[in-house]
């Protein structure tokens, strides 16, 4: 196949058979698939015409997929971007045609998104025709998940399957698996979280190292569906390397930190249910995360060796690897307050 666009070529993973109950979804760059599509639908819609100015904060990979997305329908691009964007991604968006303007650096990732949004809202109130593309709260971000969802059911057909990622704004593991269960309601999602995360209530636990970006967040996402999580695990920064580290040394997959913590939470499920297939969600390849990760690969521990405390709720769990069964629990009442 010819692609119009390299963007077209960047958006398709890969599936890799880790284990005979363990596969890899291997994306170059996840959230290009929810870009293309959500900057589709806007123009289709009439939402936003060609030329305009998208606009939207992010720590490095929806950065990227917008600045494709917009280069590829021929729009503007602003990014408000997170101290955590590396140079490589910043260089690579001002050369795509966005403007990028990085908040200033922060005590922590809370006030780092919460500096961003206040920033997004002051560039809106400044110039009005842009459009915000609201990652985290606009569900227009599910739509492009559907096409690989279909994919992963026309490659599974019969196979149990159980769908193991980061949950970050809710889009990825939320889009995939409610277009799964439109065929199978026994698919099941293990959701993947950072400690200190607000989304299912780890805020109180702080991991000094926490630079997990992209799968926790500080402030409430709308498009965290709390109801699609069967279970849920808290990593901290450490056990996240090792399982990044882990996938490199056994089966030479060099993936980002959110795809180590999801191979490790993944390996530990397929041990508990070896009837099922575990799909591990790969956001993007490592290249971001060589100084901060990979080169500290001998300070990894041994994943054989670890395994997480089993807590009852958020309030017991306990660093550096809490596990909890969520039962596809709404989100709580008094935490669906708007923070963006």
């Amino acid at each position: 196949m010819i692609h119009p666009h390299i963007a077209d070529a960047l958006r398709v993973p890969d599936l890799v058979r880790l284990t005979d109950g363990l596969v890899l979804l291997r994306f170059e760059s996840m959230k290009i698939y929810s870009a293309l599509a959500a900057v589709r639908h806007l123009l289709d819609r009439g939402t936003v015409r060609p030329g305009q100015t998208l606009i939207d904060s992010s720590s490095g990979i929806y950065a990227y997929a917008l600045a494709l997305a917009c280069h590829r329908y021929g729009m503007r691009c602003h990014i408000v971007a997170s101290t955590t964007v590396d140079a490589t991604t910043l260089v690579q968006l001002e050369i795509l045609g966005a403007t990028v303007e990085q908040v200033s650096p922060s005590r922590n990732l809370k006030l780092d998104q919460e500096l961003r949004v206040r920033r997004v809202r002051e560039i809106l109130a400044e110039r009005p025709g842009h459009h915000w593309m609201r990652q985290y709260h606009d569900d227009v971000h599910y739509l492009g998940y559907h096409e690989v969802a279909d994919r992963i059911a026309a490659a599974f057909p019969s196979a149990p399957l159980t769908v193991v990622g980061g949950v970050g704004s809710g889009a990825s593991t939320g889009g995939l698996v409610e277009r799964l269960r439109t065929r199978d309601p026994s698919v099941r999602l293990v959701g993947v979280q950072p400690f200190g995360s607000v989304t299912f209530g780890s805020q109180d636990h702080h991991d000094p190292e926490a630079i997990i970006a992209g799968i926790g967040s500080s402030i409430v996402f709308d498009n965290v569906r709390h109801r699609l999580y069967d279970t849920v695990h808290w990593l901290d920064f450490t056990h996240a390397m090792s399982g990044a580290v882990a996938l490199l040394r056994e089966h030479a997959v060099f993936a980002g930190l959110s795809t180590g913590a999801g191979y490790l939470a993944a390996t530990y499920e397929a041990r508990r249910h070896p009837d099922r297939l575990h799909l591990v969600i790969g956001a993007d390849t490592g290249h971001r995360y060589v100084e901060r990760v990979f080169a500290r690969h001998t300070e990894a521990l041994d994943p054989a060796a670890l395994k997480p405390v089993e807590v009852r709720g958020p309030q017991e769990m306990t660093m550096p690897w809490s596990r909890m069964t969520w039962q596809r629990t709404p989100c709580p009442a008094h935490r669906k307050e708007r923070a963006a």
